[in-house]
Parts: C-alpha cells; sequence; structure tokens
C-alpha cells in the first residue's frame, strides 16, 4: 500500500493525460458522440455535488433542473431564434430561479422528507411538458435545436463539440474545486457530517444549504443546454427520473466529494452498457453487477478508494500566530480579571417541557464574567436540557435568557454562537475522518467569511484557511495538542478527543462557554491539567459553565454551584455550601454521587 501523499500529483497528470488521450483512438462519430454525452453528465454530476456530496442532502431534483434547462434552451432556440450565447444565459439563470422558488418549501424539510419533496418537482415539470403542447411538443417534443455558434464561430459535430463540451468540463471542475476548498469546504464537510455541532459554531446550515442548491441548479443549467445543442432535441425523455438515477449513480459511483471522482463516474456509467453491448440480452444485468461490485469493493466511490490507499497529505504548521480573545484578554491586575458584579448571562424563570412532563421549571440563576459556574444534579434532572435551551437547539416555553443585553430565547442555535456562547457535548460531535487541526479551525468559518468577497476578487481565498489554521494551532498548543494537530481525530483516544471538542470551542472565541461533562474519559492527571487550562481561561475573562458528575473535578475549580433536580432549581451558591445542603444530599440519596457528596 502507497501511503506517500507525493505520488498524487504524479497519478492526477497521468489522468488528465489518459482521459486527454482517451478520444484519440476513437474512430467512429458514434464514439465521439458518446464521449460528448460523457462530458455533458459529468457537468450535471458536478453541480449534483454540490448539494448531495458537499452539505450530503439527497436531492433528487437535478435530472428536473436539467431536463428543464434543455427545454429552455431548446423553446428559445427553436421557436424564439435566439443565438447560443443569450440562450445558454438564459438557460442558467432560468434553472436558478427556479432553484430559487423550490428552495423556499423544501429547504425548510430534512432527510426523507427533503428527498421526497424534490422528486415531486421533476414528475410535475414532466406533466407539465407532455400537456403544454403548444410550446413543449407534447410528448414528441422539440426538434431542430441547432448546433452551438459562439463568437461567430460555428460548433460542428464530431471533435469541435467535443473539445467545447469538455472545456465546460473543466470549468465546472474548476469552480467546484474553488468552492470545495479552503475553509468554505470545511464548513460544507461540518455541516454535512454533524450539523448540530456545525450550528454550535456559528455556521448556518441553511445558508449553506440554499448556496450549494443553487450552485447546484446552475451547473445542471450548463449540461441541460450542452444537452439540447448535443443531441439537438428536446423531449420529455430528459425529465424522465431515470436521468436522476444516473446521475446519482455516477456520483456515488465515482466518490460523491470529488471532482475527478464525478467525471470518473460518467465517463463508466455512459461507456459502460455500450462496452457490454456484445452481451445482448445479458448486458443489463452485467452492468448492474460490475456497479454493485464496484460499491462493495468501494463504498465511498473510486475516489474513496483512491484516498483508502494514497491518502492526501495533511495540513502543516503556518509561521503566523493569531493569539485568539479568550486566551488573550487581560485585565490590569498581572492579566487576571475578577468576576463582575454585572452577570453577563442572565437566566430567568426558564422552562422547558416534553409531553406535559417539565425538564426544566422556573430556573433562574445568573453567571458573572470570569466566573466558572459548575451545574450538578442526578440523571435526568435538566442539566444537558438546560444547555440545550441557552444554546437554541430546544426551544424554552417560557422565561428570558440574556447574554449581555440580548435575548437568546427563539433564537437559533447558530446565532446564539454568533453572539458569543459556545459549548461542548456530552456526546462528543467532531468529524473523525478531518485533522485535529482543521476539526478546530472550521470554527473560524464566520470571524473569516466577512472577507471571503475580498479573497475571492483578489484570489488569496487560502489567506483564510491559513489564518484559521493559526488560530486554532495557537489553541490546540494551549491546551497541550499542538503535536496531534495532523492527526485525524478517529485516531484519537476518547479523552483526547475531548480535549480536542474544547479547543474548538474556545477557538470561537466567545464570552461564555458551556461544557457539558468535559472531564469524562480523563485520567486524574488529564482531569488536573484540564482544570488549570479552565482556571486560566476564567482568570483572562472567559466565563464558563460546567456539567459534570465528577465532583472531585469540581471541589477545587467551581467558584459557584447551582443543583437540580427534577427540572427545578433546588439550590445555589458557594461549593462548600451546596455540598452541606439538605436538599441536595437529599436529591442524590441512593444515588451513586451520595457519598461524594457528603464528604
Amino acid at each position: 500500500m502507497i501511503h506517500s501523499a507525493k505520488f498524487r500529483p504524479v497519478l492526477g497528470i497521468m489522468g488528465v493525460c489518459v482521459l486527454a488521450a482517451w478520444p484519440l483512438v476513437m474512430s467512429t462519430p458514434y464514439e465521439l458522440r458518446l464521449f460528448t454525452l460523457a462530458g455533458v453528465f459529468a457537468v450535471l454530476t458536478i453541480g449534483y455535488q454540490f448539494i448531495f456530496g458537499y452539505v450530503g442532502e439527497l436531492s433528487l431534483s437535478q435530472g428536473a433542473f436539467f431536463g428543464f434547462s434543455a427545454y429552455v434552451t431548446g423553446i428559445l432556440s427553436v421557436k424564439a431564434g435566439l443565438g447560443f450565447l443569450a440562450t445558454f444565459l438564459a438557460t442558467i439563470a432560468g434553472s436558478v430561479l427556479l432553484a430559487a422558488l423550490v428552495s423556499i418549501p423544501v429547504l425548510r424539510l430534512a432527510s426523507h422528507y427533503f428527498a421526497l419533496a424534490t422528486l415531486g418537482i421533476g414528475q410535475v415539470l414532466l406533466l407539465l411538458a407532455i400537456d403544454w403542447q403548444s410550446v413543449t411538443g407534447g410528448a414528441i417534443g422539440l426538434s431542430g435545436v441547432p448546433l452551438p455558434r459562439l463568437l461567430g464561430l460555428q460548433i460542428n459535430r464530431g471533435w469541435p463539440l467535443l473539445i467545447f463540451v469538455w472545456s465546460f468540463v473543466l470549468l465546472a471542475s474548476a469552480v467546484a474545486y474553488q468552492t470545495k476548498r479552503g475553509l468554505y469546504g470545511l464548513a460544507c464537510h461540518m455541516v454535512r457530517q454533524n450539523v448540530i455541532a456545525a450550528r454550535s459554531l456559528a455556521i448556518d446550515p441553511g445558508a449553506l444549504r440554499f448556496a450549494m442548491f443553487l450552485l447546484s441548479a446552475a451547473m445542471a443549467g450548463v449540461a441541460g443546454a450542452l444537452y439540447a445543442h448535443t443531441i439537438r432535441i428536446v423531449s420529455p425523455e430528459g425529465l424522465d427520473f431515470k436521468v436522476m438515477i444516473s446521475c446519482l449513480t455516477m456520483a456515488v459511483i465515482g466518490g460523491r466529494t470529488h471532482v475527478w471522482g464525478a467525471i470518473a463516474g460518467a465517463l463508466l456509467v455512459v461507456h459502460l452498457p455500450e462496452w457490454l453491448r456484445g452481451f445482448e440480452q445479458s448486458y443489463v444485468i452485467i452492468t448492474s453487477g460490475i456497479l454493485i461490485v464496484i460499491l462493495i469493493v468501494a463504498p465511498d466511490g473510486l475516489a474513496g478508494l483512491f484516498d483508502r490507499f494514497l491518502p492526501a497529505a495533511v495540513p502543516g504548521k503556518t509561521s503566523a500566530v493569531f493569539a485568539p480573545e479568550a486566551l488573550r484578554r487581560a485585565g490590569p491586575a498581572e492579566g487576571l480579571l475578577m468576576p463582575s458584579e454585572t452577570p453577563i448571562l442572565a437566566v430567568r424563570g426558564l422552562t422547558k417541557t416534553f409531553g406535559g412532563v417539565h425538564a426544566l421549571n422556573g430556573v433562574s440563576f445568573s453567571l458573572m464574567r470570569g466566573s466558572i459556574t459548575a451545574v450538578i444534579g442526578p440523571n435526568g434532572s435538566g442539566k444537558t436540557t438546560l444547555v440545550n435551551c441557552i444554546t437554541g437547539i430546544y426551544r424554552a416555553e417560557a422565561g428570558e435568557i440574556v447574554l449581555g443585553g440580548n435575548g437568546l430565547v427563539g433564537s437559533d442555535s447558530h446565532e446564539i454562537a454568533a453572539l458569543g456562547v459556545s459549548r461542548t457535548f456530552q456526546n462528543l460531535r467532531l468529524v473523525e475522518d478531518m485533522s485535529v487541526l482543521d476539526n478546530v479551525a472550521v470554527a473560524r468559518f464566520r470571524a473569516e467569511r466577512a472577507t471571503l468577497g475580498k479573497a475571492i476578487l483578489t484570489g488569496r481565498r487560502d489567506r483564510m484557511l491559513e489564518r484559521a489554521r493559526s488560530h486554532a494551532l495557537h489553541v490546540l498548543g494551549q491546551l497541550g495538542l499542538g503535536e496531534l494537530a495532523s492527526a485525524k481525530c478517529g485516531s484519537l483516544a476518547h479523552g483526547t478527543k475531548r480535549l480536542v471538542e474544547i479547543a474548538r470551542a474556545i477557538c470561537l472565541d466567545p464570552m461564555v462557554l458551556l461544557l457539558d461533562e468535559p472531564a469524562a474519559g480523563l485520567n486524574e492527571s488529564e482531569q488536573t491539567e484540564l482544570a488549570g487550562h479552565l482556571e486560566a481561561l476564567a482568570a483572562r475573562g472567559l466565563t464558563l459553565l460546567i456539567i459534570e458528575h465528577n465532583m472531585e473535578f469540581l471541589r477545587s475549580l467551581a467558584t459557584h454551584m447551582v443543583c437540580l433536580d427534577y427540572g427545578e432549581l433546588i439550590a445555589s451558591g458557594r461549593p462548600n455550601a451546596i455540598y452541606q445542603d439538605e436538599r441536595v444530599i437529599e436529591a442524590y440519596v441512593g444515588r451513586r454521587h451520595v457519598a461524594e457528596i457528603g464528604t
């Protein structure tokens, strides 16, 4: 097995050479036409990767946008007599406009509901194409779509048309590569793998899904226009669900997140049936069998198989260092900040019910700047529900949550995170196939997003990722994780993953950090080290709210404690007073922590 990333560019160049040489061995116009159609479907599949691959949404409307675009091109060129450039631009605009209108209802849905809703789009367009005979030609369709003519140059069949179509494949590949790379690509990857974690990092999944949906439709518009000019007829066949199935197969077989995977998948799916035509009636079964074998051997597609045997280079360290605000805040007293008298976060009368059961019932408390507040209580007392309400995962039925004068109740998770509330999770939410460095660096997406437009115009998008990684490296170094920056998160021990998630939350530069059982999985020395890091953060002004069952971990760390039981706050005060409170002891009677509470 080859593990060195230095061979990847060599194999990439070889692949481009093979792709360029492939048409040279073709001897018939039919073979050239087949290769041209493979280019059309490569563009379609590259576009489909935006929504299906990059943000992980199973959209079944790509074929509908493709057929719709072919009809727009056919109608404008045959009936209106417009030239290629006008029809081409109108087709892309029409496809994007249709996607924008469709996105209003369907992007509110998730999972299989989203897939079913997008499937319906194609069926509506198919019925419209068949019934609107005066415009679409009905079941027969429209014939006589001219070959493209651009800037006075006629693009004829054969080699000219092949080169013309594949030039768009190169252009689509460049757009996809620029979209995928950098911090924007990391944010998309985070949304695809864990949408809740993405929201906690001030990433708006809805905005990313909308952008990817429009990009996929735009690419379908390009492919549909090229398809109409290539086959020179548009018919309801272009809106048939088989087109969507073919596109989905190409994306899965090639690799849903790799540009070259889309090209490989299109070439294979288009040509494989033709290569097996000699088997007559059996070729369909053989084709299906080959595709199934590929999926079994390479469940992540051909590109995923390539990555397994030839992994990409891991990100290296950058030279610049950007100290995050949470770690560089300093006050006048030798860099330390004492807790203030004004609450930075106030919870008042918070109530949350599930089916009539009060998970939280009128909970009220405040967090002072620089304080370390522990939330304790038996299992099922509402501790995690409290954090989920503060961070917007759950919507409280009553009460207020105020952060520095801003009300948080009713706000989405990503909006709350953007205001300065960061968190970790009881169940880890790291992206295991990403490096430690990129898992942390993605927290800088919102901070760097403001410079995205300028970076695109100046061609310096790499600088955004470099700044984010430098920021992340500084945080990782503060937590003693600098040497693990290039490791995949999936290869780390559970306790180390806890620290990485804390580092990611800190990298957001929050005012308030909520930690859900941060000491879980850490040994005694790691707990001591973590407590030291948290005390240092609090001394520099970061406010901490910690849910924890480990009382020994909290004993010397917490400056304030609140205890919940059956969703109600039963005690609040200094740790020593909480340990001796009869209501707290009673809440723990018969539970495993009673001995710790009584000491």
